[in-house]
């Protein structure tokens, strides 16, 4: 039978700050911000000492405030995140060289073909972990992707989970419907609103029923997914199609310096994510939402694909000088695309001249 493992570190941002901070151990920290009463940013994650007050991933920073005001409220630190992200998939790749990230957190490694038990395989990859970063784990291995996934989550913190189609009434089917992949806030609410309030109530349901209320593609995905099933291989290289960063200011701003301030970290922040993955772009955007909500985007195709800072900056700077600021500015971001491996040869352009031409 086929073993998949998917490992999703505990509380990662959090647990990377204790190890800065180890006297913040045991009381609750919040990733995201500087608890500032009136930020609007949200939460990136918190200990489970925060959780314990209602605290969530995703959660309006001033909401958080409210549950627990006695937190201790840090800002994200995305250079250290990316180093020990890197530290612990180092150790997945020791255990299978199939590895396919899941994301700054999280990991999928096919282990069918190792000797050893999937326990064994299991406690031997957390061990691995916790002594090189310092921090734990929670991981399953199961038949498949969407399996493993699921199970990672069943016994967080630190948790270790073996499942086999024979756990699928047990274990996923009494889950709530929005824990399964694919089920976003507006299909959940039209799940609940048919009366399905688990992945089990969806397993019960005939494909031809499903199909009476979602499309062939949707309806199918909920069948298969709901009884566990998922044939997906382990992916291990996937070319990405862009890489972007946005901030939220704490209040609507048009001042020209902070939004000047913060275009120009955004933009680093890419370019550095871009040129540690060993890629270019050719195309740089920002992104703006305004005070009332409405988004705009400004883009701008260079000559030749790119991973140099000031290149990026600057072609940020003119996307940003395209735009009439007669509002105050709610959300700012950059983003990276059409992007080409540094290795290869630069494409033909009839793209407009080098922004660093005099």
């Amino acid at each position: 039978m086929r073993r998949v493992l998917h490992l999703d570190m505990d509380a990662f941002f959090a647990s990377v700050e204790l190890l800065r901070r180890p006297d913040l151990r045991g009381k609750p920290v919040v990733i995201g911000g500087r608890g500032d009463p009136n930020s609007r940013g949200v939460v990136s994650t918190c200990t489970y000492e925060a959780r314990a007050f209602g605290i969530r991933s995703a959660m309006p920073m001033r909401t958080a405030m409210k549950l627990c005001p006695h937190a201790i409220f840090l800002p994200t630190d995305f250079e250290s995140y990316r180093h020990w992200s890197g530290v612990f998939k180092d150790q997945m790749r020791a255990v299978s060289p199939v590895f396919e990230s899941g994301g700054i957190d999280e990991g999928y490694i096919e282990v069918t073909d190792l000797p050893e038990t999937s326990e064994a395989i299991g406690r031997d990859l957390k061990q691995r972990v916790v002594t090189a970063t310092g921090m734990t784990c929670s991981l399953a291995i199961a038949p498949n992707k969407l399996l493993a996934k699921l199970g990672s989550e069943l016994d967080k913190p630190d948790g270790l989970t073996i499942l086999g189609v024979e756990d699928i009434p047990t274990r996923i089917w009494p889950l709530e419907v929005r824990k399964m992949q694919g089920v976003g806030p507006k299909s959940e609410e039209k799940l609940l609103a048919l009366g399905y309030r688990t992945i089990g109530d969806i397993a019960a349901v005939p494909l031809v029923k499903l199909r009476e209320s979602f499309g062939e593609s949707y309806s199918r995905h909920l069948h298969e997914a709901s009884n566990g099933r998922d044939d997906r291989p382990v992916v291990t290289f996937r070319e990405p199609k862009s890489r972007s960063a946005e901030t939220t200011f704490d209040e609507d701003t048009r001042d020209w310096q902070e939004l000047a301030r913060i275009l120009a970290r955004l933009s680093k922040r890419v370019a550095d994510e871009l040129r540690e993955e060993g890629y270019r772009a050719r195309t740089v955007g920002i992104k703006l939402r305004f005070a009332d909500f409405e988004r705009i985007t400004r883009d701008r195709t260079l000559e030749e694909p790119t991973d140099d800072p000031l290149t990026i900056r600057r072609a940020a700077f003119e996307c940003l000088g395209r735009v009439e600021l007669t509002r105050k500015v709610r959300l700012l971001g950059v983003k990276l695309s059409d992007l080409h491996r540094a290795d290869e040869a630069a494409p033909e352009s009839e793209a407009q001249p080098d922004l660093l031409a005099d």
